[in-house]
């Protein structure tokens, strides 16, 4: 199950273009858990890539 956090150590700068509809998913669930959207960007992203490497 996903769980959010709320620290990371280091950051790069990416742009990325992302659908309105999942921009909007992903700013709906950050300000549900007083986050920004960017960390919930970062860890819907790990998450995926974590299970990714689970079906491999």
């Amino acid at each position: 199950m996903f769980k959010v956090k709320k620290e990371y150590a280091e950051y790069e700068y990416k742009s990325l273009r992302l659908p309105k509809e999942l921009i909007d998913e992903f700013q709906t669930l950050a300000n549900e858990n007083n986050l920004s959207f960017n960390k919930v960007v970062i860890q819907c992203i790990e998450y995926a890539l974590g299970h990714t490497k689970d079906t491999e």
